[in-house]
């Protein structure tokens, strides 16, 4: 079986280790963890990491986030990769910092990269797991703030829970959505 594990953020120095890149950070984990390097390719850097006989395509789109729909529609069809098989990880800012969910599906919650890619597959029938970042900023600010870096204090928050993304998405490919969902929903 193949799965098709989406990291979203945006592309560039600039956009490194900001709070609405830790999508990237998480998949960026998971291959390190497994020795995997990324490659650059059409639509997204891309590495491929095999685990007890699942192949698990790691992507993180080089479309810019409002555009994540291209990247993701390409590499499940490239890959033949059923949306049931999809996993989007995502940063949200209405759960407190760390806060891990995964769902088996549902609507964007205001993000513009699970919004698009809904547009380009026609559905919202595809499994995310959001990161809380918190929404810790004044009125109007709100790209400033996911825009911005993690404070160190957050830091200590994020960097074990990429850790815990790390388990929920090996957990999505052996043992499925829901059992993952029961297993880590909730755990703070």
């Amino acid at each position: 079986m193949k799965y098709l594990i989406a990291g979203l953020g945006n592309v560039g120095d600039k956009y490194a280790r900001t709070r609405h890149n830790v999508g990237f950070m998480a998949v960026s984990r998971f291959a390190a963890q497994n020795d995997m390097p990324f490659v650059t390719e059409r639509y997204a850097m891309t590495a491929t990491v095999k685990i007890k006989g699942q192949t698990l395509v790691l992507i993180k789109p080089t479309t810019l986030m409002n555009l994540s729909g291209n990247a993701v529609s390409y590499w499940m069809m490239i890959e033949r990769i059923p949306i049931e098989n999809v996993l989007v990880i995502v940063d949200d800012i209405a759960l407190s910092t760390g806060v891990l969910r995964m769902r088996p599906a549902g609507n964007a919650g205001g993000h513009n990269g699970l919004l698009h890619i809904s547009q380009i597959l026609n559905t919202n029938g595809y499994a995310r797991l959001r990161i809380g970042i918190g929404n810790d900023f004044p009125k109007g600010r709100q790209v400033d703030y996911v825009l911005g870096k993690f404070s160190p204090d957050e830091e200590i928050i994020i960097q074990p829970k990429l850790d815990t993304v790390c388990e929920m998405i090996k957990s999505f490919a052996l043992a499925g959505v829901e059992k993952t969902m029961n297993l880590y929903n909730g755990i703070i």
